[in-house]
């Protein structure tokens, strides 16, 4: 047998001439432009959200002068008023007012109101007046204001009514104090939250036009 020759090692090659080229730099992702509003744009979103405020509270009052029109039980009456007066207001100011008072159309109507409302308008509506004028004099920091105001009168009345006429009990029920304010609290709170949106709304525009005018060569 013959032995099979050893291998011969072989030596590495040189790389010492070869140059390494550095990779290119990755090319950026491009980057999606906002859209620049025109001043028409702007005009005419300005003009449709106005069209839609003022509809929106003709047919919150309709809503309620149909609801004030129809007999019904005086403790949904009392919610449908307040609460209804409440979120019309936030379509414009006079909207509330005159849902304010639709709460006497009831006496117009083919079939009297109940007798309670002999009570509950003067009451309630006095209460829900001088809501409306706090509610009108600032932005959402007056509303928990209207809201101890609205609620002080009615449970004031409620405790020390009877002592002024022992007749005026109506105050004092419970069943009248958890709806009146249970209406309040819900007009009032969507008016925050939307009083808060709108802010927040504004900030973010007031920011955008800032960049707009940035971005706009000279």
């Amino acid at each position: 047998m013959t032995d099979r020759p050893e291998p011969t090692p072989t030596s590495p090659p040189d790389l010492a001439g070869v140059t390494v080229e550095p990779q290119a730099p990755a090319p950026p992702l491009p980057t999606r432009r906002r859209r620049i509003r025109t001043p028409a744009e702007l005009r005419h979103r300005g003009q449709f959200l106005d069209f839609l405020r003022i509809f929106g509270g003709i047919m919150t009052v309709l809503a309620l002068a149909y609801f004030m029109w129809t007999p019904g039980e005086w403790s949904n009456l009392l919610l449908v008023w307040v609460l209804l007066t409440l979120l019309s207001d936030e379509f414009g100011g006079w909207f509330g007012y005159i849902g304010l008072a639709l709460g006497g159309l009831g006496y117009f109507s083919p079939e009297p109101p109940p007798a309670q409302w002999l009570v509950i308008l003067p009451l309630v509506g006095g209460a829900l007046f001088a809501t409306l004028l706090i509610k009108h004099s600032g932005g959402p920091l007056v509303l928990p204001f209207a809201a101890v105001l609205y609620a002080g009168v009615l449970l004031a009345v409620g405790r020390y009514g009877t002592k002024i006429d022992p007749q005026l009990t109506l105050p004092a029920n419970a069943t009248f104090q958890r709806t009146a304010l249970l209406a309040m609290g819900l007009g009032l709170g969507f008016s925050f939250v939307r009083q808060l949106t709108g802010i927040i709304y504004r900030a973010v525009l007031r920011r955008q036009a800032r960049q707009d005018a940035g971005s706009v060569p000279a």
